[in-house]
C-alpha cells in the first residue's frame, strides 16, 4: 500500500511540476524523406506540413476535411500573417477534395468537382507568385515543389473537365458555377492549324513501353499531349473512309492528301492565370485565363514580373503517335503488297515546320517504318541543345519497290517538303540537312547523296542497243530513274547498317521466298513493264533475252544484283560529310573485314572517305543500339560546333 501511494505521490508531483514530453527516437533515411515528402498526391493523405498547419491554428483534421470552404475561412482567420503556410496547405486541402469529389460517380464531373480543382489551383497560384517572397527564394524547398505539383495537377483536370464537357464548343468563354473561363490561345497552334482537337490527354497518363527514356522538362504547367484528327493534318490514314465529328451527326468524308504532314499530336502546356494584381484579388476572384502553349517554341513566360520555366513533355506526343500507328503490321502488308498497306512515300514532320532549324531526315529500311527510330528520334529531341538546332522529318515509304523507284520518289518528296515551306530555300531548314538511314534507308540516303552521271545508265544498258520506238519507250520510263544528281540541301549523311554493296543473304533460299511472295503496285507494272518486256525482248545486237519481271526490293538488295554493282562505286558529293554505323555479330575472333551484323556483311557496310566508322557488338537492328544513338547525337553535335566555327 505505500508503494502505490509513493507512487501516486510522485506522479500527482510529476504533473504539477511539468513532465517531460520529448523523446528522442532514430529513424531510417526512408521514414525521414517520407515525412517530409509524402503528401496527398503520392500517398492521399495531407502531408507532415498540412497537417502542422492545421494543428498550429487549433484546428482538427477531420472536421476540416468534410467542411473544407469553412475550413479554409477559418484558416484565413486564424493565420493572416502566416501566409504562405496558410496557402500551401489550402491548396493541398482543396486538391484532396477534388480528388475525393471525382472518385464519386455522384458528383464526377460536376460543376463541384471542377470548381474544387479551380480553388486548389488558385491558392497554390497565391502561393507561388504573391506570399511575400519570390519562387526564386524557396527553390530548393520541399514545399514549393509539392505546391507546383498541385497546381500542375489541378489544372490538368480543370483542362480535362472542359475538353469532356465543352467538345466542340464555339468561343472563347466557359462558365463553372461561379467561376468564368476564358481560353487564350495566343501563339499556340494546333497540328495542321486543325480547328479544335480530338483529344487531351494527360502526359502523366501515359505508360510508353519500347521507350527507353521519357525527357521532361520541370517547370510550371499541365504536360498535355492534343491530338487531332488525321483529316487535318493530310495523315495517309485519312487516305480510307473514316467517320469524323462535325457540326452535324457523324458523316463519312474522303480527302486529298499531300505528300507530307505533321503528325497529328502536339505536346502542350496549359496555365491557368488568375485575374489579380495583389493577393488578395486572387483569392477574391473567380476569373481565370485558360492558356496553352508549345514546349518546343516556349520555353518560360512571365508571371507578375517573374521568369517562370514551364514545364514541358517531349516524348509524349511521338511515343502516342506510333503507339497508335499501327505501323508494325502495315509495314509488313506494304511489302507484301496487301491490302491496308501504303503505296506512295509520306513525309512526317514531327513537329511544326521551323525556318530556323536544320533539317534531320529519317529513313527506315526493309519491312520497316518509323518505329525503327522511335529511341534515336526521342533521344535526340530529347537533347536540349539538339532540340533547340534541329527538327525531324521521318519518311514511310513501301519498301516492297525497286530501290532505284524508291530514291527517285524520296527525292521528290523532300524537294516538294522544302518548296513548299521554303520555297526561295534560304532559311536554315533548307541547309545543312542531315541524313541517316538504317539498312536499306541507308543505301537510299547514300544515292540521295550520289551523282550517277552516265555511269549506272551506261552499266545497265551497255550491252543493248536501244533503237526505234523500243529504245525511246526505254529511256522515257528508265532513264529518270538511272540519272540523278545529289540532294544540294544536304551536307551530312549517317549510314547505319547500310547494305552498300547488297548482301548474300538477299539471295539465300529464305529471301527468295520471301521476295516471291512480294506484290509490287499495280500501278508500278503498268509504268514499268512495258519497259521490261522492251528489255527482255530479243535484241538485234546482243540475241539475248531477259527477265520481263519488274525487279522488287529484295531482288536489289543481292550482292549480284546489276543495280546494287552499278551504283556501288558512285561519287558521293563533295560537300557531304558522311559518317558508318556499323552492327558485328560475329563469333568472338572473327577478323572485322568477315564479320557480319547477321544480315549486312562488314564489306558491304563500310565505306571508304567516311569521316568516322564506329562498329559496334549488335545484330542488324543496331540503330536501336544506345552506343549508336550517342554516336549520332555526337555526329549532330559536331555539326553544330564546325557551323558556329565558320565566319
Amino acid at each position: 500500500m505505500k508503494h502505490v501511494f509513493a507512487a501516486m505521490l510522485l506522479c500527482s508531483l510529476a504533473l504539477l511540476s511539468g513532465c517531460a514530453m520529448v523523446k528522442a527516437k532514430t529513424q531510417k533515411p526512408a521514414q525521414y524523406v517520407d515525412a517530409i515528402r509524402s503528401d496527398v498526391l503520392s500517398t492521399g493523405e495531407l502531408s507532415a506540413a498540412a497537417r502542422e498547419t492545421l494543428l498550429s491554428g487549433g484546428i482538427e483534421q477531420k472536421p476540416c476535411q468534410e467542411k473544407v470552404a469553412l475550413c479554409t475561412a477559418r484558416l484565413d482567420f486564424i493565420l493572416q500573417e502566416d501566409v504562405e503556410r496558410r496557402l500551401s496547405a489550402e491548396s493541398e486541402l482543396w486538391l484532396a477534395e477534388a480528388m475525393k469529389l471525382a472518385g464519386d460517380r455522384n458528383t464526377r464531373g460536376s460543376d463541384v468537382e471542377a470548381s474544387a480543382w479551380l480553388e486548389s489551383a488558385r491558392y497554390a497560384y497565391a502561393y507561388l507568385f504573391f506570399s511575400a517572397r519570390k519562387p526564386g527564394e524557396r527553390a530548393f524547398e520541399n514545399r514549393q515543389t509539392q505546391v507546383r505539383d498541385y497546381y500542375n495537377y489541378a489544372v490538368q483536370q480543370v483542362v480535362r473537365l472542359l475538353f469532356q464537357r465543352w467538345r466542340g464548343h464555339v468561343g472563347d468563354d466557359f462558365s463553372i458555377g461561379l467561376w468564368n473561363l476564358r481560353s487564350d490561345m495566343h501563339g499556340y497552334r494546333l497540328p495542321g492549324g486543325a480547328p479544335m482537337p480530338l483529344d487531351v490527354i494527360p502526359a502523366s497518363s501515359l505508360r510508353l513501353d519500347g521507350i527507353r527514356s521519357v525527357y521532361r522538362r520541370d517547370g510550371f504547367g499541365a504536360e498535355l499531349v492534343t491530338e487531332v484528327s488525321p483529316l487535318d493534318v493530310g495523315a495517309p490514314s485519312s487516305t480510307t473512309d473514316v467517320e469524323v465529328p462535325t457540326s452535324t451527326p457523324l458523316v463519312r468524308k474522303r480527302v486529298e492528301l499531300a505528300s507530307f504532314s505533321e503528325i497529328p499530336f502536339a505536346p502542350t502546356t496549359v496555365l491557368l492565370q488568375f485575374d489579380g494584381d495583389t493577393l488578395e484579388q486572387v483569392l477574391d476572384t473567380h476569373s481565370a485565363r485558360v492558356r496553352a502553349f508549345d514546349p518546343n517554341r516556349s520555353d518560360a513566360i512571365d508571371i507578375d514580373g517573374e521568369r517562370v520555366p514551364l514545364a514541358a513533355n517531349f516524348t509524349a506526343a511521338s511515343g502516342l503517335w506510333l503507339a497508335r500507328s499501327g505501323f508494325a503490321t502495315q509495314s509488313l502488308r506494304s511489302l507484301l503488297g496487301k491490302a491496308h498497306g501504303i503505296d506512295a512515300a509520306h513525309l512526317y514532320l514531327m513537329q511544326p515546320f521551323d525556318p530556323d532549324k536544320r533539317v534531320i531526315v529519317l529513313l527506315h529500311g526493309l519491312a520497316s517504318s518509323p518505329e525503327a527510330w522511335v529511341n534515336v528520334a526521342n533521344e535526340i529531341l530529347g537533347d536540349e541543345q539538339l532540340r533547340a538546332h534541329y527538327q525531324i522529318w521521318q519518311v514511310y515509304y513501301p519498301t516492297n519497290l525497286p530501290i532505284a523507284v524508291n530514291r527517285s520518289e524520296l527525292d521528290n518528296l523532300i524537294e516538294q517538303t522544302l518548296q513548299h515551306f521554303d520555297p526561295k530555300g534560304t532559311s536554315s531548314a533548307s541547309q545543312h540537312m542531315v541524313l541517316i538511314g538504317h539498312s536499306m534507308g541507308g543505301l537510299i540516303a547514300r544515292l540521295l547523296v550520289s551523282d550517277s552521271g552516265e555511269s549506272v545508265w551506261n552499266s545497265l544498258m551497255a550491252d543493248r542497243k536501244l533503237s526505234g520506238e523500243r529504245g525511246v519507250r526505254v529511256r522515257a520510263t528508265l532513264g529518270p530513274l538511272l540519272h540523278f544528281k545529289p540532294l544540294p540541301q544536304v551536307d551530312r549523311a549517317i549510314f547505319v547498317a547500310a547494305p552498300h554493296r547488297g548482301t548474300p543473304l538477299a539471295g539465300g533460299r529464305i529471301a527468295r521466298f520471301v521476295a516471291g511472295l512480294i506484290k509490287l503496285p499495280f500501278t508500278l507494272l503498268e509504268n514499268f513493264g512495258e519497259a521490261m518486256r522492251d528489255l527482255a525482248g530479243d535484241d538485234d545486237a546482243t540475241g539475248k533475252a531477259g527477265s520481263t519481271s519488274v525487279p522488287n526490293s529484295i531482288d536489289n538488295l543481292r550482292d549480284t544484283d546489276p543495280f546494287i554493282k552499278a551504283t556501288t562505286d558512285l561519287p558521293i558529293s563533295p560537300q557531304v560529310k558522311y559518317h558508318s554505323i556499323i552492327g558485328d555479330d560475329s563469333k568472338p575472333g572473327t577478323a572485322l573485314e568477315d564479320s557480319s551484323d547477321g544480315v549486312v556483311p562488314y564489306k558491304s557496310a563500310h565505306l571508304d572517305g567516311a569521316q568516322s566508322e564506329l562498329v559496334l557488338r549488335s545484330w542488324h537492328d543496331v540503330q536501336q543500339n544506345p552506343k549508336a544513338i550517342l554516336e549520332m547525337r555526337r555526329i549532330l553535335h559536331e555539326q553544330i560546333a564546325a557551323e558556329s566555327a565558320q565566319p
